[in-house]
């Protein structure tokens, strides 16, 4: 049974009309509607029967599941060479935020000095999506104990007007207000980031239950 046979079957018509509305930015008719804890399942299913490569060749993929399962499968391989080359291979594909956003390879976290030189190369990609991916990886992997105050930078400095590129920096700054507040907050005191980004990364923050309230009313000043 292929990818698409398993997604057939698990599809739900009422939560095709929801994804649709939610992802707007890509044909409706390239939408089954599959839910993702479903699609989780599908992946983990082919990615133990072993016939997962074929799959992760044929691309590009006709249908917006198919691309999660794809990532999804991906995040399942534990070596780090060869999923961040596959993650390399199918970064390109990646045409809306979910794709994007959903997938987090294992291998990553026990990898970062290996990881790092990617991010930064992914960050620096014209590509909407594989500049999205960078950033949220970096801020998945590196508002922790592997922090620098040089990352800020990195998000800082990708500027751009599509919108899911702008949510992406203000998000990365939200959860840096959160994590590493003496760093980032820095660069709202100094208005580094471009105005729209700037006021969504102190929404974003205020509305965080990770930020404390001292900090958001000083957050609302710089509005």
């Amino acid at each position: 049974m292929t990818v698409y046979d398993r997604l057939l079957q698990a599809k739900d018509d009422k939560y095709k009309e929801f994804q649709a509305k939610l992802v707007p930015n890509i044909p409706a008719e390239t939408i089954i509607g599959v839910r993702t804890p479903d699609m989780r399942n599908i992946a983990k299913d082919v990615f133990k029967s072993g016939d997962y490569k074929e799959f992760l060749q044929q691309l590009p993929h006709k249908y917006y599941e198919e691309n999660l399962v794809h990532f999804f499968i991906i995040s399942l391989i534990k070596d780090f060479d060869e999923c961040v080359q596959l993650v390399e291979a199918f970064l390109p594909y990646v045409d809306c935020w979910p794709v994007s956003d959903q997938a987090t390879p294992k291998s990553f976290k026990k990898n970062h000095e290996k990881l790092l030189p990617y991010i930064k190369k992914w960050i620096a990609s014209d590509h909407v999506y594989t500049a999205r991916f960078g950033m949220r990886i970096l801020m998945n992997e590196f508002l922790g104990e592997d922090f620098k105050e040089e990352y800020l930078e990195l998000v800082a400095s990708k500027t751009g007007e599509d919108y899911y590129l702008k949510m992406m920096v203000a998000w990365y700054f939200a959860t840096a207000l959160a994590k590493q507040y003496d760093a980032s907050v820095k660069f709202i005191e100094q208005h580094r980031l471009e105005d729209w980004t700037h006021k969504k990364a102190i929404q974003k923050a205020v509305e965080s239950y990770r930020v404390t309230e001292e900090h958001k009313e000083y957050l609302k000043s710089f509005r």
